[in-house]
């Protein structure tokens, strides 16, 4: 069977727990490096792997619903497609009934999403957790963005901010395993040119902006704002711990590497002259065996020869009357 490619490693390897990723990207990387040392294009692809970035711990989370709870993503984002139909549609009664559900599915989701941290050994703090609803809420109004979410390779939180796409620059670590926009955009407008499906080109309606409770969310707190940015913080710097430990440790190991090799070549080498020495004795040896056998040969064949004549001679001697 053949090696994946890098949207088929980088699956695995982001429904680890959070701790493990590091090392095992980079006994991926090895793998790959060491398996295949002659082809370009599994070098290229060890180098792709071992820069797979490690994820936000709320990007994480996400990615550990969609590895073993897939079918809560799944429902959001469905969700999030009749939102948006109601949306378009200016169906404000819809869209409140649409939205009391969402607030439900959300608080579901984001207690499921705090029992599989707990789960795989890393809980995650109410910062956390507020980013992992704002990153699920971006699924309900983007489809773009619930395919991010759908996709387990996550690397950031996401945030619709109010408006029609979210932005997903530097949000997944395979971006190129995702569907292209324009067709969903396309879907939600209408037809081709952003009109009706007939082709009669018309104005964007702007999304329906509902009032009352179901559309109110508080705005944190510049204190909780600033908890948020340091606990995201913390989470970066050791993230970038991990990231510096384990780019020392593969420093260490390609550097005892390169001594085992150099010593190596170095005794291939002295094992080189010493056969080519010896190989050059034993032409030697070859040719003055080759010349002694010529002589030898050549000796006894004149001894055949003496040994010829001598039996002549005896045999005229005895058939030559005495006198």
């Amino acid at each position: 069977m053949g090696t994946p490619g890098l949207a088929g490693i980088a699956g695995p390897l982001y429904a680890l727990p959070y701790g493990e990723f590091v090392a095992a990207r980079t006994a991926a990387a090895r793998r790959l490096s060491s398996e295949n040392i002659a082809a370009a294009g599994q070098r290229a692809l060890a180098a792709d792997v071992r820069a797979l970035p490690k994820p936000s711990l709320a990007a994480w989370a996400v990615n550990m619903m969609a590895a073993h709870s897939p079918e809560m993503l799944r429902e959001l984002a469905e969700l999030g497609t009749s939102m948006q139909a109601a949306q378009s549609a200016l169906d404000a009664a819809g869209l409140r009934l649409l939205s009391q559900e969402r607030r439900q599915l959300l608080s579901g989701a984001v207690k499921a999403a705090r029992e599989l941290a707990i789960r795989q050994g890393r809980p995650i703090s109410d910062a956390v957790a507020a980013e992992v609803e704002k990153t699920l809420r971006a699924a309900t109004t983007d489809a773009g963005a619930a395919a991010a979410v759908q996709s387990g390779c996550l690397l950031r939180a996401l945030s619709a901010d109010g408006v029609d796409v979210v932005d997903l620059a530097g949000a997944v670590a395979v971006p190129g395993s995702l569907p292209a926009r324009e067709a969903d955009t396309r879907a939600v407008h209408g037809g081709a040119d952003g009109g009706l499906p007939g082709g009669e080109p018309t104005a964007v309606q702007p999304r329906l902006r509902v009032a009352g409770k179901a559309q109110v969310t508080p705005a944190p707190s510049a204190v909780e704002r600033a908890r948020a940015r340091l606990q995201e913080a913390k989470e970066s710097a050791a993230a970038a711990d991990d990231e510096a430990r384990g780019a020392a440790a593969e420093l260490e190991e390609a550097a005892a590497d390169t001594r085992r090799l150099a010593d190596e070549a170095h005794e291939l080498r002295r094992r080189l002259d010493l056969a080519e020495a010896e190989l050059k004795a034993a032409r030697k040896r070859h040719e003055l065996a080759a010349a002694m056998a010529q002589q030898t040969a050549r000796a006894a064949d004149r001894e055949r020869r003496k040994e010829g004549l001598a039996r002549e001679r005896m045999l005229r001697l005895g058939n030559t009357p005495e006198a």
